[in-house]
């Protein structure tokens, strides 16, 4: 009996060494801090982000779908996911879910082009700024708006923006303008546009330059006289938890990243977009 206890003894303690051995190199492979860095997008506003079907160009899997996320949000999720030591996981959400999931914990982030407004950080924190862009408009080639040189050229036109975005609160800004109702996402501001329902929403700069750029019948019109914004209803940055722990090292990350190389990755990112998008 003591034999056979002494030989269960030394099984027991080998299993348990194979299993610290196990775990140890879970930790190593899987990441330094171990478990997955979730980041929420809607995946429909190119150039920051878009859908596509298979994992050209860098894209990452959606998780819970057979399609792929690709954009400049990516990358940069890319970048942040690498130095936290984590398995990036992208969750495709729409704009108004984006919010309440991650206070919710649903999603440990939100890269999806959004910007650090003072409303936003009523209820959630936010990193430095990892992009910056004007507002334009976009518009049908060939139409009289294309040569827009103020925002007040609009006046009568019928104008709409995403829902629940600065973007269509500066809409008031032009006098005389039909606001057309938000919509929810920027497809289905270019079908609008294409269709004659709209005569131009407005968007940032990266978002025009891929929507000309993915349809020949599209122009962006920038402006001398242009729409009065805050800096940071101009500047994207990444959302987080109220008291995140993971604020200070995404910081330490996007200082890392120079303007010349967000420059760069933007102009990948509209370079790779689907033409569908």
């Amino acid at each position: 009996m003591k034999k056979r206890g002494a030989l269960f003894l030394t099984a027991l303690i080998s299993v348990m060494l194979v299993l610290a051995g196990c775990g140890g190199g879970g930790e190593n492979s899987g990441s330094k801090e171990g478990g997955t860095f979730k980041v929420g997008l809607e995946a429909g506003y190119p150039p920051f982000n878009w859908t596509q079907k298979d994992d050209s160009n860098g894209a990452v899997k959606i998780q819970g779908a057979s399609e792929y996320a690709g954009g400049y949000d990516v990358e940069i999720a890319k970048k942040i996911a690498d130095a936290l030591g984590k398995e990036l996981v992208i969750v495709k959400i729409e704009w108004d879910g984006l919010v309440p999931a991650l206070t919710s914990g649903k999603i440990d982030a939100i890269i999806a082009g959004m910007s650090p407004t003072a409303e936003r950080k009523k209820t959630i924190d936010f990193s430095d700024n990892y992009y910056k862009s004007n507002l334009v408009m976009v518009v049908k080639k060939g139409s009289q708006f294309e040569g827009a040189k103020s925002i007040q050229d609009f006046k009568g036109a019928k104008v709409t923006a995403q829902l629940n975005t600065f973007h269509y609160s500066v809409i008031d800004q032009i006098k005389g303008v039909k606001k057309a109702t938000a919509m929810d996402n920027f497809p289905a501001m270019r079908v609008a546009l294409e269709s004659g329902i709209i005569d131009g929403y407005v968007s940032e700069r990266p978002e025009a330059v891929s929507a000309s750029s993915a349809n020949e019948h599209f122009a962006m019109v920038e402006f001398e006289d242009g729409f009065k914004t805050s800096e940071d209803d101009t500047a994207i940055a990444v959302g987080l938890k109220k008291g995140s722990k993971l604020t200070d090292k995404i910081n330490e990350v996007l200082k890392g990243i120079s303007e010349e190389e967000q420059t760069t990755i933007m102009d990948e990112a509209i370079k790779n977009q689907p033409a569908a998008e």
